[in-house]
């Protein structure tokens, strides 16, 4: 069992100054180094590499690459029946990336039972500033002009890096992930990366893989940091991502 003493980077650090992701604790699991700071190239190379910051407030960047790792492969999206009939029904509709401030915002609000959220003032800075450079993006869902759910993420290469969602309404968030997700396998996205584990996730398809494997997958798929713009103008409906089956 990996415990061994913590790597510190500094802000003054080049990007690339992470330990190896083996080097990553297995308690807590994927704890892998701390510090540094979250300017875009360090954020862009450490999801490139499998990394990923989440940390609390008063707490240092803490940067992670579990094993395994929780993944979901865009075709694999499960829509139960139940789900589909409802989300059928909803008068739900798409947006991609028209209010990305509202969606991390929304995302970062505490929910009953937390008692904080690791979606930090400097996280929301740092992932706009990604957005508004073209790498971070909202996918929303929308009702009688309303946000009512959605999910943000960061789109590298054929990868795209699930960060959180939030849901005001029954099925808001699993409508984004079903939006998102159709996308990604129009596109030929190699995964959707959920990171940790929940039964959640596993229930919408998500499957585990192990860090190796996962950093393989990296390798191929986004180890060229090009950003994804293909995403669709204007909003649909729900039904649009649903196919001709609705019943």
């Amino acid at each position: 069992m990996k415990s061994p003493r913590i790597t510190w980077i500094s802000a003054e650090d080049p990007p690339n100054a992470f330990p190896a992701i083996d080097a990553a604790f297995d308690v807590p699991d994927g704890l892998l180094a701390a510090g540094g700071d979250l300017s875009a190239d360090r954020l862009l190379y450490a999801y490139q590499h499998g990394i990923f910051p989440w940390f609390d407030d008063g707490q240092p960047i803490l940067w992670w690459s579990p094993d395994p790792r929780c993944v979901l492969y865009p075709p694999a999206f499960h829509v139960s029946r139940r789900l589909r009939r409802s989300l059928g029904r909803s008068g739900f509709e798409i947006r991609f990336n028209t209010n990305f401030e509202s969606v991390i915002a929304a995302c970062a609000d505490t929910r009953v039972g937390q008692e904080g959220t690791w979606i930090t003032a400097d996280m929301i800075a740092a992932y706009q500033a990604l957005h508004i450079d073209g790498w971070a993006h909202s996918i929303e869902v929308w009702q009688c002009d309303k946000l009512i759910g959605g999910m943000y993420g960061l789109a590298i290469g054929k990868v795209f890096f699930g960060e959180s969602m939030f849901s005001r309404t029954t099925n808001a968030s699993k409508a984004a992930m079903l939006a998102l997700t159709k996308i990604l396998a129009e596109k030929d996205f190699a995964l959707l990366d959920c990171q940790v584990e929940s039964p959640h996730l596993m229930s919408l398809g998500a499957s585990l893989e192990p860090r190796q494997k996962f950093a393989s997958i990296l390798a191929k798929s986004c180890s060229a940091a090009t950003r994804f713009t293909a995403w669709p103008a204007k909003p649909s409906n729900i039904k649009e991502f649903l196919g001709d089956s609705l019943q």
